[in-house]
Order: C-alpha cells, then structure tokens, then sequence
C-alpha cells in the first residue's frame, strides 16, 4: 500500500503547499487551520463482535482527526449499497452510525447515497469525511512541550519525534484485527475476542490537557509496526520498544500463533500510539489509565539517536528489527 501510494499517487497528486500536504502522508491534512480527513471502509462482514462498519466509519474519521490533535466538529456520510441490501441492515448501520457520533459529539452533517447493481460489492461500503478545528488542549500541550524542548510544528505529526521521546500505547493490541477474522473465517476464537473500535477524541483532549506530547497515531493498518517505522522515518530517528511491556490480551496472542501472525502486524480501531517527553510521560499515563479506553496503557519504548531502525527487546534479552509489514495479514478490517 506504501509503495502504491508512493509510485502511483503522489506522483501525479499532491504539491498544494498547504500546511499539513497530502505528501506529508499524515492522518489528515491541513488547510489554512482546518484539519480535514476521508475515510473509504470495505470491511468485511459489515457486522463483527465489538462494531460494525457504521461504528467503525465514524470512529475511524474522528480519530484521525484528533490525533494531529485537532477537535472533530462534522462528518459527511457517503453510502455505497448493493441492490437487494436488507433495509434492516441499513436501519442497523444507521443507527450505530448515530449513536457513535453521539458518543464523541459530532455530527453527520452531508453525504451522500448510491445504489449500483446486485455483484458489483458486497453489501455496502461507506465513506466519511470529517473536518476539525485547533483547541486549547492543543495550545497547552504544545506549551507544555516547549517548556522541555524545541518543537516547529503547530500540529501533533509523525514528524515530530526526537530522541528521549517516551512511547505510550493506550491498550491492548490485535483485538479489532482478530476480532473481524474470526468472524468473517468462523475460526472460532469465541466471543472474548471483541473489537476495540471506539471514537478516542474525548481521551485525547484529557491528555492533551496533560501536555507533553509530541506525536500520535492509531495505530490501524499495518499495527503497531507500521505505525512506528512512518514514526521512525518522518522523524528520523530509532525507536526501540520492549516486548515485556506491550499489553496483548492472551487470547489474541494465542489465535496469532495458531495463525502465524504477529499481533504487532494487525489493525487496531480503539488504540492510540503516543510520543511524550520524558519528563511528562508518567503523567500521560496516569490520565490514560483514569479512562475506560486507557486501562490497559503502557509505556512500550522511547525513541532514540543510536540507531535509525524499530528495534524489538525480547523478553529474554535479544534484539530484532521489526520492519514495515509486506501485505496485510489480516486484509478488510477496516
């Protein structure tokens, strides 16, 4: 997907010199102060344990949104619905759609809805758009962070991490991944694998408020893996993170070794990825662990100047370099 987007897209689209561009390759853009984000969902089926896809349309947007730590204030909505889709079905997405817009206080306020023929998609794929604006929790972080060292950015980016930086994740990981694939396949992991789908922007502005943080990302396609190594480029620096410490429930761990998946390689719809300075990194964690979303939060690794690849310490004391993900082991979770 990297390359595809590389090779075939940025090279005819992009160079609008906006503030946060298309080629910046961030969670949104943004243009004079406004952050804007599109979301396509093709997951499959619509309906897994723990969401849907309507559930996952918005809380997709509305993090992406938020973790350049802007507030989400619209949505659009656009539907794309087979022929013969069950009207019940479409009742269902609506209504998730809704109640997890009201969940993180935003609203639908355009969209639209189209009708192709019966084969051409699987039931429904939709799109969301969403626009943000910046907010005091974002001028008192980026105070906070000043106050320990030099940061240009007027934004939360993946380019924005220096050696020293603390590496937070908010919660388990592989839950969302796993959740959908056991659905879809009828692997029968059992109900205790759930996804963790869930808007993160009212989380994010409490620890915004916190201060200190400098980069932030949910880690979706790709995990946590992909999530660190676009950290680790964009910002140029290493990043080792420690295995001991990374929160995966036992059993997500135990489908992705009957599997052969790492769990640092699946999608995640309810997590965020968090750099800090040092020197409020407790304090980030300690707001996190007072959320629902954030009890399971962990300091993982930090970032550093030694060398300029995501560095894995085993838990028996090795080392590995764990690379950008080739493929997706887990394709249509999102």
């Amino acid at each position: 997907m990297q390359k595809l987007i590389k090779e075939y897209i940025l090279k005819y689209l992009g160079g609008s010199g906006v503030e946060v561009p298309l080629e910046a390759l961030d969670d949104a853009a943004v243009v004079d102060g406004i952050v804007l984000k599109s979301d396509s969902h093709t997951v499959k089926p619509l309906f897994f344990p723990g969401g849907d896809i309507g559930r996952l349309a918005v809380a997709g947007t509305v993090n992406d949104i938020a973790v350049l730590g802007a507030k989400p204030v619209a949505l659009s909505l656009g539907l794309v619905l087979e022929e013969g889709f069950p009207i019940q079905d479409l009742e269902r997405i609506v209504r998730s759609i809704k109640e997890t817009c009201e969940e993180a206080r935003v609203h639908v306020v355009t969209g639209d809805t189209k009708v192709v023929e019966r084969g051409s998609l699987e039931g429904c794929i939709i799109n969301t758009s969403g626009i943000g604006v910046r907010s005091e929790e974002l001028e008192r972080n980026l105070q906070v962070v000043k106050r320990y060292r030099r940061l240009k950015a007027r934004w939360i980016l993946d380019s924005n991490l220096s050696p020293g930086d603390k590496i937070i994740v908010s919660g388990a990981i592989g839950d969302h991944g796993l959740a959908v694939l056991s659905s879809r396949e009828g692997y029968g992991f059992g109900s205790s694998i759930r996804s963790d789908v869930a808007p993160l922007n009212l989380v994010v502005s409490r620890i915004l408020r916190v201060g200190g943080i400098t980069a932030m990302k949910d880690p979706t396609r790709g995990g946590l893996s992909n999530a660190l190594n676009e950290w680790s480029e964009k910002s140029g620096v290493g990043i080792e993170i420690y295995e001991e410490k990374i929160p995966v429930h036992e059993d997500v761990k135990a489908a992705c070794e009957m599997l052969g998946i790492d769990p640092l390689d699946v999608g995640n719809e309810g997590k965020l990825l968090i750099g800090v300075v040092p020197e409020k990194a407790e304090e980030v964690l300690e707001e996190l662990r007072r959320t629902k979303e954030g009890k399971e939060a962990q300091i993982i690794g930090e970032a550093t100047r030694e060398f300029k690849e995501v560095i894995l310490k085993t838990a028996i004391g090795g080392r590995r370099i764990i690379p950008t993900p080739i493929g997706d082991p887990v394709p249509r979770i999102c």
